[in-house]
């Protein structure tokens, strides 16, 4: 929270995701872990605890707004979740119209993430930054519509995806307000289907809708950390003006280039491979390249990779973030 004001920090702060990794470390099956709050809480507290994180998080799968819309989910014992892209909830566009708008705390997805937010504000809450997660707009439309459709609406009907957009921005503030209500001290925004899109196309209509998200959540008190999976580098800098606390940058996007582009003053986190770097490399390369992700992304800057780090991801690896971190800090 120091390093998001701009004031002094002991050393760089360590947020890398974990989801299956966590689960796996907690010997919880994937599939009670996003179904399970109580499960989910656990095995993020004793990988935050265990390796030395700054935080825990609510991110699970990208099911949880669009299963309580009535979306068609299939779970499964020991994998995250899966939305039916064959039998889109809006696979028939008329259909927005008249979907209803679901209330997180009556939601069965989405209240079991809020119940989650206040678990870990009741274990963790003086330890840990609480992240709470909502989907941004362009992937909830995508998790709604269908990736496929929603890519041709964006040429073809590009009214209608406005439309579906201010559904997914209203849905998105209202399950960020009930997190944060519950103790969340910063809220994940998930837009990954972003990445798929040129600069005319986001800038154009995904930006306006994310920013006016990023700015109900910080009106509510919340700290937003944007997460787009993929190559952004096209995209960083109208990120930029989102005036997001955080941004994450995936790996195919150059830290070096992103801070020119974004400035100073912007967070960024990132931005290592997770399976190339992170479990397929040797206990060197993770520490070379977190060491150059920690002079690229400096002013401001914290340890995390691209994306999750996968389930089967060594152990030794992980505990490299905060040995670096801790390193730093001694020089």
């Amino acid at each position: 929270m120091n390093l998001i004001a701009g004031a002094p920090v002991d050393r760089v702060p360590v947020m890398p995701i974990t989801m299956m990794f966590a689960a796996d470390h907690a010997g919880i099956p994937y599939g009670r872990y996003v179904t399970d709050y109580r499960a989910l809480v656990d095995a993020q507290l004793k990988t935050a605890e265990d390796y030395g994180f700054d935080y825990v998080s609510c991110i699970s799968d990208p099911a949880r707004e669009a299963a309580d819309c009535g979306a068609a989910v299939v779970f499964y014992e020991n994998q995250p979740p899966a939305i039916q892209e064959e039998t889109a909830l809006l696979a028939d566009k008329s259909s927005l119209a008249s979907l209803r708008m679901p209330l997180p705390e009556e939601g069965r997805r989405m209240s079991d993430r809020v119940n989650a937010v206040a678990l870990f504000k009741e274990k963790g809450g003086d330890d840990f930054l609480i992240e709470g997660w909502v989907e941004g707009p362009c992937a909830e439309g995508a998790d709604l519509r269908g990736i496929n459709n929603l890519m041709l609406d964006f040429i073809e009907d590009p009214a209608f995806v406005e439309a579906l957009f201010e559904f997914a921005l209203t849905l998105g503030l209202s399950f960020a307000r009930a997190q944060l209500e519950a103790g969340a001290d910063s809220i994940g925004v998930g837009d990954a289907a972003a990445s798929l899109i040129g600069p005319h196309l986001y800038e154009s209509l995904v930006l306006p809708y994310e920013k006016r998200l990023v700015a109900g959540i910080q009106e509510m008190g919340g700290k937003v950390r944007l997460h787009i999976c993929g190559d952004t580098s096209q995209l960083v800098g109208a990120i930029g003006t989102l005036g997001c606390d955080i941004v994450d940058l995936d790996w195919m996007s150059p830290l070096k280039a992103a801070r020119v582009s974004m400035g100073d003053q912007q967070v960024l986190a990132g931005n290592g491979d997770p399976v190339r770097i992170f479990r397929n490399g040797n206990e060197e390369t993770v520490r070379s390249y977190l060491c150059s992700c920690l002079a690229d992304g400096s002013p401001r800057y914290i340890l995390a990779a691209g994306c999750e780090l996968v389930r089967d991801t060594p152990e030794a690896h992980v505990r490299l973030f905060r040995q670096i971190s801790e390193e730093q800090a001694g020089r």
